[in-house]
């Protein structure tokens, strides 16, 4: 970047060129890595920062899907790359506290080996089931499940998910059993339930909204603290009687470990900012995410105490690290 492109992306932040000074940029593009398939909730906020970032920061930003291990293959991969700026990781929330305590060997040390830029969205998870299952509100799926415990099956987005956690931690706390069936993503596992070979999920907002709206799933109960504005309706967790009942997820945006803090604190001032942008908040919003845009602590801070709910869940569960 020549020195008027450097002082334009400074005025542009906010950030006094002294400043910038030293954190120089990397000369090539940067890359931002998704650890799923194209198509899915990090792949989207992916494209929709590089898209922003490209045009606030004048440099060139890109995205690579690299898939493999739940997300493993991906962390390992930003672990080992310069903490120069030009690899970014768009971190889920099962990679980052769910993927250590299932993997005896995950790879890599979600504190220790990135450095925290933000939490930058988050989703409540839906519980949904097929048309057939006779059961209208919480209350009458738990009576069903707990009558016919052979018979249920539930999809996630893969082992070690929010989705699959969410459901082990609702059997955990209402005594019912049911078969998980995982998949690579929560699309295939939406088209599943939807055709009737899956009776129920505990999915992302974002991937089954549609669906719900479409009347091709029944909306049950939402796993966030609040009710949902796309299904405004439908009530929480919590208000159909599981008091203290949360499931869903979150992603983040981290760096290779060791960057120099002016480079870390002018990446998140630039990714919040462009999270924050109005036409980008109202776009995650319409399918079913809401912009967190957290301070590099709360990041920290959300990583550990997660961490530490889910370890419960996954000893009661005897999801033994393999």
């Amino acid at each position: 970047m020549n020195r008027r492109s450097l002082l334009f992306a400074a005025a542009s932040l906010g950030v006094a060129p002294a400043v910038r000074a030293q954190s120089p940029w990397p000369t090539r593009p940067t890359t931002i890595v998704v650890p799923y398939v194209p198509g899915g909730p990090s792949d989207i906020l992916a494209r929709t920062l590089a898209q922003q970032l490209n045009a606030r920061l004048g440099q060139p930003f890109v995205v690579e899907n690299r898939t493999g291990a739940n997300g493993a293959v991906a962390a390992q991969y930003v672990a080992r790359q310069p903490a120069d700026g030009a690899t970014l990781f768009i971190a889920a929330s099962g990679i980052m506290t769910i993927n250590p305590l299932l993997l005896a060997r995950a790879g890599y040390d979600p504190i220790g080996d990135f450095t925290p830029i933000t939490v930058a969205i988050s989703a409540s998870n839906l519980m949904v089931v097929n048309p057939s299952v006779p059961a209208n509100n919480l209350q009458e799926l738990i009576a069903w499940l707990r009558a016919n415990p052979d018979k249920a099956s539930y999809g996630s987005s893969g082992i070690g998910s929010s989705e699959h956690l969410g459901m082990e931690l609702f059997k955990q706390v209402t005594g019912t059993e049911m078969t998980h069936v995982p998949y690579p993503g929560g699309g295939a596992a939406t088209t599943d339930l939807v055709g009737g070979t899956l009776q129920l999920a505990l999915l992302n907002m974002a991937t089954v909204v549609p669906q719900v709206q479409a009347g091709r799933l029944r909306a049950i109960a939402v796993g966030g603290r609040t009710r949902h504005p796309l299904l405004p309706e439908v009530p929480t967790m919590v208000e159909a009687g599981l008091p203290d009942f949360t499931s869903g997820s979150w992603h983040s945006i981290v760096a290779p470990r060791g960057m120099a803090e002016p480079l870390a604190t002018r990446i998140h001032d630039a990714v919040t900012a462009a999270l924050r942008t109005p036409d980008v908040a109202q776009r995650l919003a319409a399918t079913g995410f809401l912009v967190e845009a957290s301070s590099r602590d709360g990041l920290t801070t959300t990583i550990e105490t997660e961490t530490a709910r889910w370890r419960d869940v996954v000893r009661r569960a005897g999801l033994a690290a393999g």
